[in-house]
């Protein structure tokens, strides 16, 4: 509502147009003593006043209490809508313009929920055009005006910031927003189904990263849970994507395939282009796992041409990592080759942990055609940015290659150096640096429910519903 000096004026405005007097406008349920003291600023109406003086003005308590013509909001909120839909086809440049503009105009007119949809929704943009450093101060800035609300409506900023630091290679931070927000969560009694599925959704990527998948799995086993209790069907089919992850490190393939299946089909029928592009990547890396290179190479091609067309530049390049190692696979190294220098021309802003995923594939190339020079300097390469992100899984494999490499080259202790650093980087398998894992959320049992916090499904059935 505005201050009252503005409604007043706005009051005796219309009042003037529409030919009326302070009696004919006040009667029968007020004064014309009141309604003078209304337009003189000098009384703040209240809202049983102000839509009385609406019906009797022939306008909307909206527009008497704002200035802001009837139906406004909705209007900005159906074209928010259109440009999420946009932005779900894969054209995140044309969605951007989109935002700004819905930005601008739900700034003008002080419709805060409205600002945060266009702000979370120009962030998504930016993660789409691998623009990190824009996401984060979207999804902060969304989070500023949500400051004062309740912790679940501020988890879906909470999560788009930590997906910008995950992309950008900072995978202790991304893991610390998410598993610190998890926690206050439980602590508060927020345990919002959907706050919670987002963001253990979120947590499974940076913890197998971390080679923490014990941790891994144990998220994927409560968002499974939590899935019944979530009515938003975009979120469950992330959530299967996600999962399906977990299911690989425990070389479950066929578990992981049905989750991938389960979030095709949704993305699918809500037409959601970017993410059923990241289905093709996951399951493109399930056939490379079983070894079926052909198929993998089939969709993870689907994958990167659905990326590439909508402008997603940062996770074109992530994925073609994934497709340069099925080309190594192959022997068309030439290829494989092309697509990773693509990558690392790319500089920093793809984030570390794909960086060194390129210096590494392109160090096991060179090895295999015996520039053994150059294999070592590229898994040196590889071995600094990959301590910098703290991605132990893939550090440990890397460190055995280079020390394998050292050892065959006749430098043993340099070798024995490499092996001690991997085997410091497998010591606490499992685990993370960031200290207890978060709890598991409390909620009243349902009977058709199982609990969030149950023991494991046996293999296969947590993705059999």
């Amino acid at each position: 509502m505005d201050e009252p000096a503005e409604i007043g004026r706005r009051v005796q405005r219309m009042r003037t147009e529409l030919g009326l007097t302070q009696r004919k406008l006040a009667e029968p349920a007020y004064t014309p003593a009141y309604v003078s003291t209304l337009e003189a600023g000098k009384v703040r109406p209240s809202e049983a006043a102000l839509r009385y003086l609406a019906g009797r003005l022939g306008t909307s308590y909206e527009e008497l209490a704002t200035g802001r013509p009837a139906g406004l909001a909705t209007e900005l909120r159906l074209a928010l809508t259109d440009a999420q839909q946009i932005l779900a086809s894969g054209a995140a440049g044309e969605a951007a313009v989109h935002y700004r503009r819905l930005l601008a105009e739900a700034e003008d007119l002080g419709l805060t929920d409205e600002r945060v949809g266009a702000l979370l929704g120009l962030g998504d943009c930016a993660l789409e055009t691998g623009e990190l450093p824009s996401a984060i101060g979207y999804f902060e800035a969304a989070e500023r005006l949500l400051a004062d609300e309740p912790l679940p409506r501020r988890a879906r900023p909470i999560r788009g910031r930590a997906v910008a630091h995950l992309l950008a290679g900072e995978l202790r931070y991304a893991c610390y927003l998410l598993e610190s927000t998890i926690d206050e969560l439980g602590a508060s009694g927020l345990a919002d189904p959907e706050a919670l599925v987002l963001l253990y959704a979120a947590v499974i990527g940076p913890y197998i990263d971390m080679g923490a998948h014990a941790r891994a799995a144990h998220a994927a086993e409560l968002a499974l849970a939590l899935a019944p209790r979530v009515t938003d069907p975009a979120l469950v089919a992330g959530m299967h994507r996600q999962v399906a992850r977990t299911f690989l490190t425990e070389g479950r393939v066929a578990d992981a395939d049905a989750s991938l299946a389960k979030a095709q089909a949704i993305y699918g029928q809500l037409q959601l282009r970017t993410d059923l592009a990241h289905c093709h990547w996951m399951r493109g890396y399930v056939h490379a796992q079983n070894g079926d290179l052909a198929s993998a190479e089939r969709e993870l091609r689907t994958a990167r041409d659905m990326l590439s067309a909508g402008r997603a530049a940062l996770y074109t390049a992530q994925v073609e990592v994934e497709l340069a190692d099925v080309l190594r696979r192959l022997g068309r190294y030439e290829e494989a080759a092309g697509l990773l220098s693509a990558l690392l021309d790319l500089g920093d802003s793809h984030g570390a942990v794909h960086a060194g995923g390129a210096h590494r594939l392109l160090g096991l190339m060179a090895e295999e055609r015996g520039a053994y020079d150059s294999a070592e300097e590229h898994y040196v390469q590889a071995l600094a940015l990959l301590e910098r992100s703290g991605a132990t899984g893939d550090l440990a494999d890397l460190c055995r290659l280079l020390g394998d490499l050292l050892r065959r080259a006749g430098r043993t202790e340099a070798a024995l150096d490499a092996y001690r650093t991997g085997l410091g980087h497998r010591a606490a398998p499992g685990t993370t640096t960031l200290g207890p894992a978060p709890a598991a959320p409390a909620f009243p049992h349902h009977p058709n429910h199982p609990h969030p916090s149950a023991p494991p499904t046996p293999s296969g059935g947590a993705v059999a519903g």
